[in-house]
């Protein structure tokens, strides 16, 4: 364990999907962050693909951290802990940044800590706030998972509803093929919606009403599946709006609901899909109108990255935590809650 945690170098991986990522942070703090994107790679097909994503970590990994390193204007040998998400995320993508953060932590003796991808999000929209980790209701809104989270400070969190099928932004995605949007589809569907008339279409608020904090969007995917046939009377850019207002009125309300339930104060926004921009323009509307504090994490850490791991692992560190080089993977963890 590095003498002095508050100043610990920590070298944090990402590769739980198709992103390959490393980060470099001193005590919390960051000093790099590099990504490779796989999306070109992927786009050819449509969607991700494993096997694919796998390799390409292989390939992308060392000249990303060498570049990490550089950045940072650090070498592998100052390195006091390294760290890696051990899941959820892709079998196959997982095990290629936990096996190199735990080879680097034997050759150089060092910690190794095994960071939760949701616990990353969870706390992303933290990461740099002079005040850290603070009570909230948290959502966490991505391709792969739609989550209302209370926060009662670091570690200590109490789940209070999540998607019951697909994801929010596995909808957007699954929406923006099924339109023929290029890929990755939510950020086309968000692109195209802005030049469209958000009430052209009536789309379900699924379980809006249903009296709890869970969510589904599959039914409205099907909805959208159903207007296919009439999009020769219908514009593209109405069907996205619309589908998008959906959504999005879906994840304002039911998180409203979560701080009146919780009484928080301060609603915490991160995951891929709160870079959409009709969301962050409702939820700043609808906290500003209900006197809550809104906290959205930057752009940079709300797809896949290495920084928001680096930033758990700093915590754990400061805890005196670590992990066994004997942890493995689990594609299908799940936030610990209490």
């Amino acid at each position: 364990m590095a003498a002095d945690p508050a100043s610990a170098l920590v070298l944090a991986l990402e590769t739980s999907c198709d992103e390959t990522a490393a980060a470099v942070l001193r005590g919390g703090v960051l000093l790099a962050s590099e990504v490779a994107s796989q999306i070109a790679i992927h786009a050819q097909y449509g969607g991700v693909v494993p096997e694919v994503a796998s390799r390409n970590h292989l390939r992308a990994l060392k000249p990303v951290i060498a570049g990490a390193l550089a950045a940072a204007g650090v070498q592998i040998e100052e390195i006091d802990a390294f760290a890696a998400t051990c899941g959820p995320g892709l079998a196959s993508s997982l095990m290629i940044g936990t096996s190199v953060a735990k080879a680097l932590a034997v050759a150089r003796r060092k910690p190794y800590l095994a960071i939760n991808h949701l616990e990353g999000h969870l706390l992303s929209p933290f990461f740099g706030t002079a005040e850290g980790v603070r009570p909230a209701v948290a959502l966490v809104v991505s391709g792969g998972h739609t989550l209302l989270v209370e926060i009662e400070a670091f570690g200590k969190y109490r789940l209070l509803g999540q998607t019951q099928d697909d994801a929010a932004g596995e909808a957007f995605d699954k929406v923006g093929k099924l339109l023929g949007l290029p890929y990755p589809g939510g950020p086309n569907v968000n692109r195209m919606a802005q030049g469209g008339e958000a009430t052209r279409c009536e789309f379900p608020r699924s379980m809006i009403d249903s009296g709890d904090l869970n969510f589904s969007f599959s039914g409205l995917k099907t909805s959208v599946r159903y207007l296919l046939p009439k999009l020769s009377s219908i514009s593209l850019p109405d069907v996205c709006a619309s589908f998008q207002e959906a959504v999005v009125d879906v994840l304002v309300a039911k998180t409203l609901s979560a701080t009146q339930i919780t009484r928080r104060r301060l609603v915490a926004v991160s995951g891929g899909v709160s870079c959409n921009t009709r969301l962050r323009e409702k939820l700043h509307a609808a906290c500003a109108a209900g006197g809550l504090e809104l906290l959205i994490a930057q752009p940079t850490l709300c797809t896949d990255n290495a920084a928001m791991i680096g930033y758990v692992a700093s915590l754990q560190l400061s805890c005196g935590h670590a992990s066994s080089l004997t942890s493995d993977i689990d594609p299908n963890l799940r936030l610990a809650t209490c």
